[in-house]
């Protein structure tokens, strides 16, 4: 293998607890409870390891980051270990006191979430009355601390209608960039991909509006676009490859890959409260179980892709599977891409699972 480089970003997941009920979270389907999450000198440690390890971005997320009620110190010792942070948030637990002392904190930028264009739609979707509201307010109290605002536009089956209102709201609410981002099939969206999983033809109708946006907005707004598996014929490479580029810290401390891959059962993880950061990274039998290409089966192993698409996704793998070593069967190549298709034509308009602790 050769030498490992370091991460450029870690995803620091401080909580599961979130006002929101949303039905394609990306948290896993046991949440952890407040009692067992990191400690704000435990979350100091590990931002201080990873700048040394080479992180330059840290995405505070959860559930809610501002749901806790030590963001304020997590976000100054981020500031300290002299990392980038990014504040990933519903924003409807955001106040302009609360906004002022994140700024004062040294917070950098905020990715702000919408679940639909319309109120109606938002609130079912989200499971929260009065969320669009809240996230307007949130918005412009964003850009009135002359932070860079994101907008994040989770997109599915049921809201891809509203797209080019969701563009419109990006506009309006002042983002200097709008996220794209269909639902990904791990965790709670798994459970809800009948509900969720878009046709073609909506894909195709969103893929043309992106790209018309992009154009029409140029100078003004940054679109990115991030696609589902379920219709392609060649598997992205997902985080850039297993252990290549990105780690993420789960509440209890536990160091992944990705955020979805505590959803490989039977793989074990180190845990930052026994282990130090570049341990985990380094020399970890689950960094390396992926790492490379070394562990690929045919036709990945060989395939003149293999250093561009890294095997695909290990998650979606061991989702449709039962093997995390399985060929993406996002791949046309894989013996499992018929899986893909099948799921698409079971699709529906069933109803939502939501996000809740049990």
């Amino acid at each position: 293998m050769s030498a490992i480089e370091p991460p450029l970003a870690l995803l620091a997941e401080l909580t599961h607890r979130c006002p929101l009920r949303c039905p394609y979270c990306s948290n896993p389907t046991e949440l952890a409870r407040a009692k067992d999450e990191l400690t704000t000198a435990e979350w100091a440690r590990v931002f201080r390891e990873a700048a040394a390890l080479g992180c330059l971005q840290l995405h505070l997320s959860g559930g809610e980051p501002t749901a806790r009620r030590d963001i304020v110190e997590i976000t100054a010792a981020a500031r300290e270990a002299g990392l980038y942070s990014n504040l990933i948030t519903a924003g409807v637990l955001l106040n302009a006191a609360l906004m002022a002392r994140l700024v004062e904190a040294g917070l950098d930028h905020v990715q702000l979430s919408v679940q639909d264009a319309d109120e109606a739609g938002a609130e079912r979707i989200g499971g929260m009355r009065g969320a669009q509201e809240k996230k307007r307010q949130a918005a412009a109290l964003v850009r009135a601390s002359g932070l860079p605002l994101t907008l994040n536009a989770v997109v599915h089956r049921q809201n891809l209608h509203n797209l080019p209102q969701l563009i419109d709201i990006a506009l309006d609410w002042g983002a200097q960039r709008l996220e794209v981002a269909h639902v990904q099939y791990y965790g709670w969206a798994l459970a809800n991909r009948d509900a969720l999983l878009p046709t073609r033809a909506q894909l195709d109708v969103a893929t043309r509006l992106v790209e018309e946006a992009r154009s029409a907005h140029r100078g003004r707004l940054v679109i990115d676009y991030v696609v589902p598996d379920y219709h392609a014929a060649r598997p992205k490479a997902c985080m850039g490859g297993w252990g290549r580029r990105f780690l993420a810290v789960s509440p209890m401390g536990e160091v992944l890959p990705c955020h979805a891959a505590k959803s490989i059962a039977g793989m074990r993880f180190p845990n930052i409260r026994d282990s130090s950061l570049e341990d985990a990274w380094t020399g970890s039998d689950a960094f390396n179980a992926f790492r490379g290409t070394a562990w690929m089966p045919p036709p990945c192993r060989g395939c003149a892709h293999a250093e561009r698409d890294w095997g695909g996704c290990r998650c979606q793998a061991f989702a449709l599977t039962g093997d995390a070593a399985a060929t993406d069967p996002a791949c046309a190549l894989s013996p499992s891409h018929g899986l893909l298709a099948a799921a698409v034509a079971e699709a529906g308009e069933a109803r939502f699972r939501y996000r809740e602790f049990s």
